[in-house]
């Protein structure tokens, strides 16, 4: 039986007790006033008590508070206890009578608050009303006339049992009210109090039904709960379970260790707001887990800082999955080049050949300059794809871009007239930049690439090159399908390709937007992209031109109708 069956059904035994103390205790009150009365009495007048009223009404006294202890009073009998008190003044009245001179009408006060506290209206009323009736009954029956002497017990007494009546009412329906108000209140802030619980476990079994690690702290870095998932990843390793926290952690090189201050709890504690760092435990050489932490500080509605809570996700597989893929890339990489170092000595020999006709030499160059630039997208894809760190390499000259893009068109051309895509060219010639132009034929490349394969059948690509204050703009616009607003906000990501790519039969990687962004940023230059579902996109790229020698001017990100990324 768990406490609140407990309390339900102890409830009733409580109501009984309060009962009987009650009514116990009002009887005692009038008991322990007459008693002191009799003690006096024997002191100063001991014939006092050989008067048969007086002798009576002390009898009656001490009878009724026995009864008053003996009854075990319940919400059935309690009616009568009004006899109690209607007794108490029978007696009183007795006692005055037998001695009037003694004054003990006084002690009428105790019965008449007892009845106008506990029975209400009617109680005060009646208590008033019989104790009247005992003390004009007295004079009525003595058969004397009314003097002086006697307006202070027949007038002043019943008027004070009136005025004490009327206060005890109201301070009893005061005080019940109060009761009343306490006990609603009582049970708002119990059924709160019960809500709150329930809430707080409730949240306590999603917290430990997740499979992350959470830890919750006060504003004073004192942790409020840990779930089971970190318990767990903290036994996994024989921390202690009074530790909250691993004792050591390792960057991400698994073996130097974080100090203390950097730790991901010592950073939370401190009220700093970061996400995904990246931890590891477990000892160098042996088995270790990688953990990904994330904290955000808690603030009341005031902003006043009341802690914090830090979460860890377990990233060991993530981690081992993308070491997976890029040893792959790596491997795939690597066994390209060999083909490809053959079909480059093949095409040399052809090259050399002095019976071949000018079409198909200018042909084999073409096919010599393309496979040698796939032999340094190879190196490129296995630098930029093993590891997320590595840079291209870039050696700047000065070159002529208008040339590079006129290349580049060329090459791309016959992949263009297989799918009758008109090539247009709008240059201004002679226009110099300090580049790579290897790493600009890529890119160009890249992006000309990029516009025939999502283009439509017949459709166009138009590249033009602009002088604009000190910048090259080159803009490649297409008429293919466009791309959707939430594919622009990932389309530089790595490996990142967009919803009509992968319903598409083109083929790709996802990496050569990635990697072209980063060749014209670290040129100095900025690369955007503009589209609209069913119109064509623009992919629009700055440079620096080469008197400049600076990063050109910031561009929109956005066209009017459009949007950029």
């Amino acid at each position: 039986m768990d406490a609140r069956t407990d309390r339900a059904f102890g409830a009733p035994g409580r109501q009984r007790a309060r009962l009987g103390r009650s009514i116990v205790q009002s009887q005692l009150v009038t008991a322990a006033t007459v008693l002191l009365l009799c003690w006096i009495v024997v002191i100063v007048q001991p014939i006092s008590l050989q008067h048969p009223l007086f002798f009576g009404g002390l009898s009656l006294i001490f009878a009724v508070t026995g009864a008053s202890l003996l009854v075990n009073w319940t919400e059935t009998n309690k009616r009568w206890a009004v006899l109690l008190p209607g007794l108490d003044i029978v007696a009183l009245s007795a006692l005055r009578e037998g001695q009037p001179e003694l004054g003990s009408g006084v002690l009428l006060v105790f019965p008449i608050i007892w009845l106008a506290r506990n029975f209400g209206f009617g109680g005060a009323i009646g208590g008033v009303g019989l104790a009247t009736a005992f003390l004009w009954g007295s004079w009525w029956a003595s058969g004397t006339s009314i003097t002086v002497t006697d307006f202070p017990s027949l007038v002043l007494l019943p008027i004070t049992l009136s005025f004490v009546a009327t206060a005890s009412y109201i301070s009893g329906q005061r005080t019940a009210s109060q009761r009343v108000l306490l006990t609603q209140q009582a049970s708002i802030v119990e059924s709160a109090f019960e809500r709150a619980r329930v809430q707080e476990d409730l949240l306590h079994e999603i917290i430990n039904a997740v499979e992350f690690g959470v830890i919750a702290f006060d504003k004073n870095g004192t942790v409020t709960l840990v779930n089971d998932a970190h318990r767990r990843s903290l036994a996994e390793f024989g921390v202690p379970r009074s530790a909250v926290i691993h004792p050591v952690v390792y960057q991400a090189d698994r073996v130097t260790a974080y100090s203390r201050e950097m730790r991901p709890f010592a950073r939370a504690v401190s009220g700093q707001s970061f996400e995904n760092q990246t931890f590891w435990i477990g000892d160098p050489g042996s088995r270790q887990l990688a953990f990904s932490a994330t904290s955000r500080p808690l603030t009341d509605r005031s902003g006043v800082y009341r802690g914090g809570v830090l979460v860890l996700r377990d990233i060991t597989a993530e981690l081992d999955a993308i070491n997976a893929r890029d040893s792959l890339i790596g491997s795939v990489s690597h066994e390209l080049r060999t083909p490809l170092t053959s079909i480059l000595g093949y095409l040399e020999l052809a090259l050399d050949d002095p019976q071949l006709s000018t079409e198909t030499s200018h042909m084999i160059n073409v096919s010599y300059r393309n496979a040698e630039r796939l032999v340094a997208l190879v190196s490129d894809l296995l630098l930029a794809a093993s590891r997320a760190d590595s840079t291209l390499p870039i050696v700047f000259e000065s070159c002529d871009i208008t040339e590079i893009v006129r290349q580049a068109m060329d090459g791309q051309r016959p992949a263009a007239e297989s799918r009758s895509i008109s090539l247009v060219e709008q240059f201004e010639p002679d226009v110099r930049v300090s580049a790579d132009p290897l790493r600009m034929r890529q890119v160009i490349d890249n992006l000309l690439s990029n516009a025939i394969k999502y283009n439509r059948a017949g459709g166009k690509v138009t590249v033009s090159i602009a002088l604009a204050e000190r910048a090259v703009r080159i803009v490649v616009a297409d008429t293919g399908l466009g791309i959707s607003q939430s594919d622009l906000a990932q389309l530089f990501d790595r490996f990142f390709r967009t919803e009509t790519a992968r319903k598409g039969d083109a083929v790709g990687s996802g990496l050569g937007l990635n990697i072209t962004r980063d060749i014209v940023r670290r040129h100095g230059g900025n690369l955007v992209v503009t589209s609209e579902l069913g119109t064509g996109s623009n992919f629009i790229m700055t440079l620096p031109t080469e008197s400049s020698g600076d990063t050109p001017p910031s561009i929109p990100d956005s066209e009017p109708g459009r949007s950029a990324v």
